[in-house]
């Protein structure tokens, strides 16, 4: 077996993202997380307090961190791991895991599509990509980042492309799946984003996550935590795959490499289905498709998968999606299992043919990311 690669860890922003790399400009308005007066860890974001509106913010950075809620109503910042925020604790947990290569998206800046300022989303976005060049050289052939894209203003986030490839050494960008601006990701405002990313040779990654006020499939019926959070992940990620393959993206920009992360495969097979049979009986409706979707997704995209779900032999041996699927841990986030991280990805991919096994744990990530 070549080396592991989590295709899909996180980090969690220290103060110092806020306080020391944000702009001062800019600093009260970013995502934060401040202690009111009673020392309690409240979230910040455009200078609101949101805390009231969003999950125990500090549990949900830690393994199992939600499985008592009461237990996870006094957990503080302080108390989320050291490898969240520390490059060479998370080194020591991936040795003891057996992680060769860890590719690591955020946390809280998970929710930068929340800042309605372009000026601001854009600095944001700066401020994190520079701290996380400063945490992954700590080891460059093990420590990879993805930097989110300030899709608020288009021509901003072209700008910090360029400079995160070219200056910071990143092999791939992250945008959210909801729209910004009221606009879908196949909307014609956004080719020189996806034309940017083809010549950069970038992967463009697309990452959801829990607590956003952007515009959210599900968000008018659910509200409950337990609901939404169910609903959040993988209903956009099906959105935004059949914006980029049915909107004609890939059609435009051929040499693209996208993935769809942490909303598992399950739904893969039935969507890719669903999409073929309407580019078949529905295609007047979108004459600049040419190639099946399924036939795109096999060519273009990635997924990451859930250890837990039971639909990976199905999605990657019956539907012959082997060489889309990776797979990532989800550290330090409360629903990840750690210990033992990557022994739950060996079982689960333990029926898979080897062929299959390899792609998965290392060869997929390696060849999105291009490591």
């Amino acid at each position: 077996m070549d080396k592991v690669i989590d295709s899909d860890g996180h980090i969690v922003e220290p103060r110092a993202v806020w306080a020391e790399y944000t702009e001062k400009e800019f600093r009260d308005r970013v995502i934060q997380i401040r202690p009111n007066a009673d020392g309690q860890d409240e979230l910040w974001i455009n200078g609101e307090n949101r805390s009231r509106a969003a999950l125990p913010v500090a549990a949900s950075m830690i393994p199992g961190g939600l499985s008592d809620l009461e237990r996870a109503r006094k957990l503080r910042w302080d108390d989320v791991p050291r490898g969240g925020w520390d490059p060479a604790a998370r080194l020591k947990i991936m040795d003891a895991e057996g992680i060769d290569i860890a590719v690591l998206y955020p946390s809280l800046w998970l929710l930068y599509g929340d800042l309605t300022d372009p000026k601001l989303a854009a600095a944001a976005c700066r401020a994190y990509n520079n701290w996380m060049y400063d945490f992954c050289r700590q080891s460059p052939e093990r420590l990879y980042a993805v930097a989110p894209m300030p899709l608020q203003d288009v021509d901003a986030a072209i700008i910090e492309m360029r400079r995160v490839a070219r200056d910071l050494n990143f092999k791939a960008v992250f945008v959210r799946p909801n729209p910004f601006n009221g606009r879908r990701l196949n909307d014609p405002a956004y080719e020189p984003f996806w034309r940017t990313a083809q010549e950069l040779g970038v992967a463009v990654a697309v990452h959801s996550s829990f607590g956003t006020r952007m515009p959210t499939m599900g968000a008018d019926r659910y509200r409950d935590p337990f609901f939404f959070h169910m609903v959040c992940h993988p209903f956009e990620q099906q959105g935004a795959c059949m914006d980029i393959i049915c909107g004609g993206v890939l059609e435009k920009y051929p040499d693209l490499r996208v993935g769809f992360l942490e909303s598992g495969v399950g739904w893969l097979g039935y969507w890719l289905d669903r999409m073929d049979e309407h580019f078949e009986g529905m295609h007047s409706y979108v004459p600049w498709m040419r190639v099946r979707p399924s036939e795109q997704f096999r060519e273009h995209c990635y997924v990451t998968l859930d250890p837990h779900e039971s639909m990976l032999r199905a999605t990657s041996v019956d539907f012959r999606m082997d060489r889309n699927i990776m797979w990532g841990s989800d550290f330090p986030h409360f629903d990840c299992t750690y210990p033992g991280i990557v022994g739950e990805v060996r079982g689960a991919c333990a029926s898979l043919p080897e062929t299959a096994r390899q792609a998965i744990i290392s060869d997929n990530g390696k060849r999105f990311y291009r490591l």
